[in-house]
């Protein structure tokens, strides 16, 4: 899960649904009362989307399930005293071990096998030998997995130790929200609706939801068409169809959603240094409605 513009810099050829118009309407944020442009999910542009069959749908489940296995097996290990840096290495050794290829390890110079972001941060965050968890940290680890030549991505923000009622309801709302826009995913709504049911549990909460990072399109590359907001109008945007995957991953705060980058060109943090959680899960539209795609057996929640 990387930045529009990170991603539009390594998707030249041809052109995608990254080169994003502002929309004359106005998205109501309703935990503040302010507006803001809405990413335009109303006018049409060229897309790439490579819709999957049934057979693949089932090949992705492996990538998948390692992608779930790796994630469940690392918030096992998100105690106090912990590096990141010995996540890292545990996640890289046993996505290998069982027959995988970490997918973000040197993904456009990205240097770790997991991205673990704690507190305000959002999103990619480094693993280092430097970054030692303490109780009351949350952490949201995201992993990928390629098998066979296809993608698994997914997230989940784990709380090391107790946390406080406000930061555990965060991850609460969180992950609710996902379940929401994961829900919205049936062929016949539109993209729109996902944003739409994500941003809504959270705001109704009176969250603030990121708007610079998104979910996006998964297969043989970790990134593809279409980009998933997570807020937006219902019933506007990209008809969903069968066979499209999508990761969807809300990022949430417990204040403003406006983002600020540091300075290793990587790590995303919330403006205001209030914590901020992120869950993900990739899903497969299908006849029957969504199906998980990044899950082990029986095993929706990696915990």
């Amino acid at each position: 899960m990387l930045p529009a513009s990170f991603w539009m810099r390594q998707r030249g050829g041809y052109d995608v649904s990254l080169r994003i118009e502002r929309c004359q309407k106005r998205d109501v944020d309703l935990r503040n009362g302010t507006s803001h442009p809405s990413l335009c999910l109303t006018k049409k542009v060229v897309m790439a989307i490579i819709k999957k069959s049934p057979a693949e749908i089932e090949a992705m489940k492996e990538a998948g399930r390692l992608s779930a296995a790796v994630l469940r097996e690392i918030g096992a290990r998100c105690k106090p005293g912990v590096t990141t840096l010995e996540l890292d290495e545990f996640a890289e050794d046993y996505i290998r071990s069982h027959g995988g290829i970490p997918t973000f390890k040197w993904y456009g110079g990205y240097p770790g096998t997991i991205c673990a972001s704690i507190n305000e941060q959002i999103v990619h965050g480094i693993p280092s030998s430097n970054v030692k968890l303490k109780p009351g940290d949350i952490i949201s680890i995201d992993t990928g997995a390629t098998v066979d030549g296809w993608a698994g991505d997914n997230a989940w923000t784990y709380a090391v130790g107790s946390v406080s009622p406000d930061v555990k309801r965060l991850l609460e709302v969180t992950e609710k929200s996902m379940w929401a826009g994961i829900s919205a995913a049936r062929a016949g709504n539109r993209l729109g609706d996902i944003g739409h049911a994500v941003s809504s549990v959270a705001r109704k909460a009176g969250f603030g939801v990121v708007r610079d990072y998104t979910g996006h399109g998964i297969g043989r590359d970790m990134h593809e068409d279409p980009l998933v907001p997570n807020y937006g109008l219902k019933h506007t945007g990209v008809k969903l169809e069968v066979g499209m995957v999508l990761a969807i991953e809300p990022m949430i705060t417990m204040g403003t959603h406006k983002t600020r980058i540091m300075n290793d060109g990587w790590l995303v943090v919330t403006q205001d240094g209030k914590p901020s959680a992120h869950f993900e899960k990739t899903v497969a539209i299908t006849q029957d409605g969504p199906v998980l795609v990044s899950t082990e057996p029986d095993r929706d929640r990696p915990l």
